[in-house]
């Protein structure tokens, strides 16, 4: 037998190559041969440790094992695999494929935005001593730095980089290291990092021989010496018995002890201690509790659901503000856990995340995870975890959320699906979740539900065509009524500079009788900081971002002016770099002058606002929305934070305070983005109890969205903006690309824009929109060009012309003067 196996010729051994994908925006994923001894623990959704370029290394993901071997190159081996199993699942792998190849962009930056922080490997430069110079460096002829560092690498074997720049006290030490490697002191190892590490918790036990009531009663009436010890001693019994296990750090905390003293008690052979890796994340016991009973509206639409969901696989849930759409959600998902099926539930705002986790996890306890941006990489990857082992049963998140490794995912919900934060701008990929959400439910067979009480325009046309089911919730839950909207004419209010008032008389006359009624207030303006800009009273100047083609927002509390665009700070500017002359006026209001305002107006009122300069950190949203719910505050101000699906069962009165700069954006969407945003702040008013009131302070009374908000009229709004989209031919009549241009020079990036056109004419020239500098035209010091391609929905009509964009770019990049401009394709812009 034994020479039936030396017989074998090893060459007949079929060769295996990979192909990865590593965190680089290359045009198509690398192969890499592997080794003989690699063969067996190869496989998609591992993690591998490749080379690639000038001896970098990477971690990648193995996306396809095969035995076709590159003809146009030798490919290198891969040098390890890191992962005994998968850390994606292959439908994770074609979802990210769909990702690159729609959103037009690598599979690698999909990679990067999709893994958790410590999957991503760091290589890190680390010097290892040469054994064969020996110990005696007289004959290299080193200077005072180098021989600093030899002999440190001489103690220790090996030194990072930073290990060098301590030693050295100096940052830039390149220079001393390449003489170092010259003379051969030692040579240079890429090293690829795990940066994940369990979180250890230290648990304190009773010995056994003192877990029986009489040895420890003896014990204790025994204890003569170290009082102290007997106090910490106590204090563990107490722990012991209201917590069930007791962690070392609560001991000492409660106590007062020392770990001297507890050090005392292990010797002693009364306790003894033991490490445990545990969960960074608190869990609540898994159960299903729902309290509630729908209404017969709320019943006849869930069971409509269940019917489309027969032969459709999206349903769009359009149900009015307060109408009961998350109890739907509800009784949807416990049908999913009872099937043992995951659900995504996902939400645009970290903000909405905090307030509608505490009612599900009443529902669900620790069925219920939370994940979004604001948690740290070793949460995130404990999460990542929980959901790839099918553990976390119900994920609610943001967009990033449908990275998450699915093992049987069953239902997918996207709340507010009309909202433009579903769609990622900066970096690759731009991805609009909504959309991504229904391909990757597809990959699973799971259902989707789209809730909204101002659907998109696009959903709510693919409903209305049979793409879509559509159910629909015309009755806010216990028949309450929906707010009155009223319109104040803002032309009517004097100021004494002219400008537009921040609180009209009757606004102040409605704050004054809700506080009186021991109601609550929200006021929304979509603008932060103290005033948008200021102006020379003397010439007109107005101080500008030097980095960007956009005025500086004055921010009293920091009292700094501030670029909303790069996040440049710049001090206060007292006099005209114009004129000379030391007289500003502020213009326009933000929303930190509307707190100081209402503050001067009700200085007995219980004033706060929301928006991303006032709310910081991971917990603070909550904190503040629940300050609100417990009614220890009278008054809201707030940007958008405030308008997205935030129930609060006091709130009699809603304030939009300029309706004006709401509808006056120069974009196709500005209706819909007007409606969505007036229809939905409305909503936060009267939800439980009396009628609510909304008053809307505007100049312009005769636009044609106020009196289609101020009648809630949803469907007249949509017949009316979807007949002026398809005059001109918008979405969802056509697809949209959009082709942003950026470069240092302004000329040099309006060229490349023309050129690009020309060369799309001759197969897209009717599509095409442009080129034209956007209203913001330099950003961060790069000019800006925008190019748009409007192409009706034919079939093969938009991959045709994807594909010649990729072509066109490359070609761009190939001439001299365009080789450094920046080309961002954007499928789908927002």
């Amino acid at each position: 037998m034994d020479s039936l196996f030396t017989d074998i010729d090893p060459s007949s051994t079929p060769t295996h190559f990979v192909e990865v994908l590593i965190p680089l925006a290359l045009p198509k994923n690398f192969t890499w041969k592997v080794p003989p001894e690699l063969v067996a623990a190869v496989q998609p959704g591992v993690r591998v440790e490749v080379v690639f370029g000038k001896n970098k290394k990477y971690a990648g993901i193995v996306k396809r094992v095969h035995q076709e071997a590159p003809a146009s190159f030798d490919p290198k081996p891969i040098l390890n695999v890191l992962d005994d199993a998968p850390i994606v699942f292959l439908q994770e792998l074609a979802f990210w494929e769909w990702i690159a190849d729609y959103y037009m962009c690598s599979e690698g930056e999909v990679m990067q935005a999709a893994l958790p922080t410590h999957f991503k490997l760091s290589s890190e430069t680390i010097l290892l001593f040469n054994e064969t110079i020996g110990e005696d460096f007289s004959h290299l002829d080193l200077d005072d730095e180098e021989f600093l560092v030899a002999e440190a690498l001489l103690l220790r074997k090996e030194l990072k980089l930073l290990e060098v720049q301590q030693i050295l006290d100096a940052t830039h030490v390149y220079p001393v290291i390449k003489r170092l490697l010259e003379k051969q002191v030692c040579f240079v190892w890429e090293e690829l990092k795990h940066t994940y590490k369990e979180k250890k918790e230290t648990y304190v036990h009773l010995q056994p021989q003192f877990q029986q009531e009489e040895q420890l009663a003896e014990l204790m009436n025994s204890w003569s010496r170290a009082p102290k010890q007997l106090e910490l001693l106590l204090a563990y019994l107490h722990l012991l018995k209201t917590e069930g296990e007791v962690k070392q750090s609560e001991l000492l905390k409660k106590s007062g002890a020392s770990s001297a003293q507890l050090k005392g008690l292990i010797e002693k052979n009364v306790l003894w201690t033991e490490s445990r890796s545990v969960d960074r994340l608190a869990t609540l016991p898994k159960n299903i509790q729902i309290p509630f009973t729908l209404s017969e509206q709320q019943e006849t639409a869930l069971h409509s659901i269940r019917e489309q969901f027969n032969h459709k696989q999206v349903c769009l849930l359009r149900g009015i503000t307060s109408s009961g759409k998350t109890l739907l959600y509800t009784k949807l998902m416990e049908e999913m856990l009872l099937q043992g099926k995951q659900v995504l539930y996902m939400l645009p705002e970290i903000a909405l995340t905090a307030q509608v986790i505490r009612r599900l996890q009443s529902y669900f306890g620790g069925y219920i995870v939370i994940y979004h941006s604001k948690f740290n990489s070793s949460e995130r990857l404990e999460l990542w975890n929980k959901v790839k082992s099918g553990e976390a049963r119900i994920i609610l998140g943001a967009r990033s959320a449908i990275f998450l490794p699915f093992r049987e995912l069953g239902l997918v919900i996207c709340d507010e699906e009309h909202d433009p934060s579903y769609k990622q701008q900066d970096p690759a990929p731009r991805y609009n979740a909504r959309d991504a959400a229904i391909y990757l439910a597809s990959l699973f067979n799971a259902r989707v539900v789209l809730g909204s009480a101002t659907p998109s325009l696009e959903s709510y046309y693919n409903a209305m065509h049979g793409k879509y089911g559509l159910v629909e919730l015309s009755q806010r839950y216990g028949d309450i009524q929906l707010p009155e909207i009223q319109l104040v004419d803002t032309k009517l209010v004097y100021t004494p500079d002219r400008s537009k008032p921040i609180i009209t008389p009757q606004l102040q006359e409605a704050i004054e009788l809700a506080i009186q009624q021991n109601k609550q207030v929200i006021l929304f303006q979509n603008r932060r900081g103290y005033s948008p800009y200021q102006v020379c009273q003397t010439c007109g100047w107005i101080p500008h971002c030097k980095n960007c083609d956009v005025s500086l927002t004055f921010h009293k509390i920091q009292n700094k002016l501030v670029c909303h665009y790069c996040g440049t700070s710049y001090p206060m500017v007292s006099v005209c770099e114009a004129c000379g002359n030391h007289q500003f006026t502020q213009q326009n209001f933000g929303t930190e002058r509307i707190e100081e305002t209402l503050q001067e107006i009700f200085p007995k009122a219980r004033i706060a606002r929301m928006d991303v300069d006032a709310v910081k950190g991971k917990h603070a949203h909550d904190a503040l929305i629940q300050l609100f719910e417990q009614h220890r505050l009278d008054i809201l101000v707030g940007t958008q934070m405030v308008v997205k699906g935030l129930d609060f069962d006091k709130v009699a009165l809603v304030g939009i305070l300029d309706a004006d700069a709401i509808l006056g954006f120069a974009d196709f969407r500005v209706n819909e983005r007007g409606f969505q945003l007036m229809e939905q702040v409305s909503g936060r008013a009267g939800r439980k109890g009396a009628q609510g009131l909304v008053l809307i302070q505007v100049r312009n009374l005769q636009h044609p969205v106020l009196l289609l908000v101020q009648q809630h009229d949803y469907k007249a709004f949509a017949e009316f903006e979807l007949n002026n989209r398809h005059q001109f031919g918008y979405p969802p009549f056509s697809r949209m690309i959009q082709l942003s241009f950026r470069h240092k020079d302004q000329n040099t990036v309006r060229q490349a824009a023309h050129q690009m056109a020309n060369w799309l004419n001759p197969h897209f020239g009717q599509y095409l929109v442009g080129p034209a500098a956007p209203v913001v035209n330099r950003v961060r010091n790069q000019y800006r060009m925008e190019l748009v391609i409007k192409l009706p929905k034919e079939a093969g009509l938009l991959q045709h012309c994807k594909e010649q964009i990729e072509l066109l770019t490359a070609h761009l990049h190939q001439q001299p003067p365009f080789k450094s401009v920046t080309v961002i394709p954007d499928v789908d812009p927002l």
